[in-house]
């Protein structure tokens, strides 16, 4: 039996209009393919909950990278492949590890920051405003996954003190009602989370130049309440930022840099990136690098918890 036309505007037009900024015409286009998209992933997959894992993921990587689909009259084919690709992965994925590095690499944008594709779209504002219905621990796990570094399964539930199952099926609720409420507010009015960025940025600048003068305490007493649970890597767990503080200007005076390179923030929660770089002298004494996940109330910080990005190995240590 042939399927019938789509009513509305063509796919095309669809296209060119969301690549412009208007959410309004991505929201109708993913909600017109996703019963293709499902009918695919079922194809693969099999009715369950790996089909419908697949088909959201689809639909968060159609958010991030349709500004760089060439040809609008494509979008269909584009669509089916990416979640082909979806369904592949989830095959592919090793049980006890459930990464799918692949998809993952698929989604990181080329530019330095992660989050200026969405800016450019004009889509980030609509996706913040659906990312903040959701609780904190799904948003958390979706920030990390789409809008920072940090992408590795493995990776979140060390960042997020969880263990990776847990990772797992959060980011697949999380998908799911984040996929939902994307179509139902892609017509209404977004508020502008520009500026929440803009100063979670600053803090953390302020923090890492205040460490570099000696002045940690006075940069963490503007931001941090004075019992911040702190938790992560290295085994940490201890309550006052006078811990981070220290921590900061002993790496100063190891001749240890910090450089941030990455913020995300909502309201209630934001990820600070930032790549350390070792001394001359030690080229080994530190990590290359991580992230700090913040827990915020009323704009302080009461929880926070640091990640530490892996070293990766030569060549020939991995093949051994």
């Amino acid at each position: 039996m042939a399927l019938s036309r789509a009513v509305g505007p063509p796919d095309a037009d669809l296209v060119h209009t969301a690549q412009t900024g208007d959410v309004s015409a991505l929201g109708t286009l993913l909600a017109r393919h996703r019963p293709m998209l499902l009918s695919v992933a079922i194809g693969l997959l099999g009715h369950g909950p790996d089909a419908e894992d697949a088909v959201q993921e689809t639909c968060m990587i159609a958010l991030r990278r349709i500004g760089s689909l060439r040809d609008p009259e494509s979008v269909g084919p584009w669509l089916r492949a990416v979640v082909r690709n979806a369904c592949r992965m989830q095959c592919r994925a090793p049980v006890h590890l459930t990464v799918d590095d692949g998809l993952a690499a698929s989604l990181r944008s080329a530019e330095s920051d992660p989050q200026e594709l969405l800016e450019g779209q004009g889509t980030r504002d609509w996706v913040w405003d659906a990312l903040e219905t959701l609780s904190p621990p799904l948003r958390l796990v979706l920030m990390l996954r789409y809008f920072s570094g940090v992408t590795a399964y493995q990776d979140i539930a060390a960042a997020c003190g969880v263990p990776v199952g847990t990772v797992r099926s959060r980011l697949s609720e999380a998908r799911a009602k984040l996929t939902r409420a994307l179509l139902a507010t892609a017509d209404t009015a977004h508020g502008d989370v520009r500026a929440v960025t803009v100063e979670r940025s600053r803090q953390a600048e302020e923090l890492l130049g205040a460490a570099r003068r000696g002045e940690s305490l006075s940069a963490l007493s503007a931001s941090w309440l004075p019992t911040v649970a702190l938790s992560g890597a290295g085994g940490l767990r201890a309550e006052g930022y006078d811990v981070l503080a220290r921590g900061l200007e002993q790496d100063v005076a190891d001749g240890v840099r910090h450089h941030l390179t990455n913020v995300v923030a909502g309201r209630d929660l934001a990820v600070w990136e930032f790549t350390l770089q070792s001394p001359p002298e030690d080229p080994f004494h530190c990590p290359p690098g991580g992230a700090w996940v913040l827990h915020l109330r009323s704009g302080w910080v009461e929880r926070a918890r640091l990640f530490h990005t892996r070293r990766e190995l030569p060549e020939h240590a991995r093949a051994a």
